[in-house]
């Protein structure tokens, strides 16, 4: 965590059901990161950080770290579609959650866990992805920092 101007970063909202992240930069500042869902990298939103840290709203919530990473990892296994063994993952949390939705049940615990750990390892995989295609906004230790 670090202090910037009294904030305390980085911290991690749902904004309209979309991830969004406010870390330090580089100079001391504070830049915004929201989630693209067509690509799943991140977008600069620091015109959002007046609006999340001072005005607020219904559909804006701090969330803690592993929230930002469920939110984060369910938004790119909704929207994006592709090969490889990250969409693997996100097909295998696909498929447990169509048969708790068919079934109309709760989750068990072991399937939480099972899905918890899969989007813990799927950020991860997402972010070193995105930080070797040069993306400013990804940062995989998010989910290793994650309770």
């Amino acid at each position: 965590m670090t202090h910037v101007r009294g904030l305390v970063l980085p911290k991690f909202y749902s904004y309209y059901d979309s991830s969004l992240k406010l870390v330090e930069t580089g100079e001391g500042g504070v830049a915004g990161w929201r989630l693209s869902r067509d690509t799943g990298g991140w977008q600069p939103a620091n015109n959002l950080i007046d609006r999340v840290l001072f005005i607020g709203g219904d559909e804006i919530h701090q969330i803690e770290r592993d929230e930002f990473v469920w939110l984060t990892e369910q938004n790119r296994g909704r929207y994006l579609r592709g090969e490889g063994p990250i969409f693997a993952l996100y097909e295998t949390v696909r498929g447990i959650e169509d048969s708790i939705r068919v079934e109309r049940r709760y989750p068990t615990p072991r399937e939480q866990a099972l899905i918890r750990g899969i989007r813990r390892r799927t950020f991860v995989m997402f972010e070193e992805q995105l930080q070797q295609a040069g993306d400013p906004g990804a940062d995989p230790t998010i989910a290793t920092a994650a309770s």
